[in-house]
């Protein structure tokens, strides 16, 4: 018995003592198999292009696409999300469902050079759009929401043609995961799934992606189809909408400032779920570690295990190289 009176039987500081024990008993683990490593592919030759905001993140042109592959099946990354930077763009962004282009080409040398990558492709019109919004515009500038689902549905099925494992629908048009499952299964997909974008937020987030996608919005934002980042219930109902129109696998974007909201979708459905950590929060840590201010891999790791902790079955992140090389020094 000590001088501070009786302790309970369980003292917790035991299972602390030493990393051996505290290994016994953690409760989340993350490895390289729980990353997406999203991909910027370009026209040209030889290009591999850092992003200024996002560094350690590049463009790629086709040719060196398959050195970038190899060094994700290196690390033990198993799949990329890919974005593409077209040759050119236009108002109704036809390059993206173009059976040549930039995506869909990316998909043919992946699956040539690595077929065991698992290739998903974000289906979306703003990188091809010449106003960079993720629609087809009427006469006021308002993005039309039914006559884009034939656009995304034909980005889709072309997606899948080329190659693509898993569409991954980021425009947030209503009822865009109903159109682009029956135009999949209509054109023999109907093994392909949908990673859906359902709960994503009109964050100020996505700066440093806008830069590496060049996909700036021409005027105005995209708050009239990106959710309210004050909302919690209708993300939740968002999910909901999505898995009953087909998705296979839903996600919260971004991650950090939404962790409460990936816990609900994760308990409410207890549905496949992913969590975008995005380019701002990429770029915020690099920042700060550049500076100093913090341990980078410590808080990595951290953020990771905070996602993963969350509710996330997978997590896109850019960190995935560095982190999936120190989660195996470990």
């Amino acid at each position: 018995m000590t001088e501070y009176g009786k302790f309970p039987a369980y003292r917790p500081r035991r299972m602390r003592a030493n990393a051996t024990v505290r290994s016994f008993i953690r409760e989340t683990q993350i490895s390289a198999a729980d990353f997406i490593y999203p991909l910027f592919v370009m026209p040209g030759e030889g290009k591999h292009e850092e992003v200024p905001s996002m560094p350690g993140v590049y463009q790629v042109s086709l040719d060196t696409l398959p050195a970038e592959i190899d060094e994700l099946t290196d690390c033990g990354v198993p799949a990329v999300l890919l974005f593409g930077l077209p040759s050119h763009k236009d108002e109704v962004g036809s390059e993206a469902y173009d059976e040549h282009g930039i995506v869909q080409e990316a998909c043919r040398v992946i699956k040539a050079h690595a077929p065991e990558m698992y290739v998903i492709t974000d289906v979306c019109l703003c990188e091809y759009t010449s106003h960079g919004h993720c629609g087809k515009l009427d006469e006021t500038g308002y993005v039309m929401n039914d006559p884009t689902l034939e656009l995304l549905a034909a980005e889709a099925v072309s997606h899948a043609a080329a190659g693509a494992d898993m569409v991954a629908p980021s425009d947030m048009m209503d009822g865009r995961i109903a159109a682009i499952r029956s135009a999949l299964d209509q054109a023999g997909f109907e093994n392909v799934p949908i990673m859906s974008y359902s709960t994503k937020y009109a964050s100020g987030f996505y700066g440093p992606f806008r830069d590496a996608a060049d996909s700036a919005p021409a005027f105005g934002d995209r708050r009239a189809y990106q959710m309210d980042p004050a909302n919690v219930e209708e993300g939740v109902r968002e999910a909901a909408l999505d898995i009953a129109e087909g998705a296979d696998f839903v996600m919260v974007k971004p991650a950090l400032p939404y962790l409460d909201v990936l816990n609900r979708v994760k308990r409410e459905f207890n549905f496949p779920t992913a969590a975008y950590n995005v380019s701002g929060e990429y770029a915020m840590i690099k920042a700060a570690a550049a500076n100093g201010w913090i341990d980078e891999k410590r808080v990595v790791l951290e953020l990771l295990t905070s996602i993963k902790r969350a509710g996330a079955d997978v997590i896109i992140t850019y960190h995935a190289k560095e982190a999936a090389r120190w989660l195996s020094e470990e």
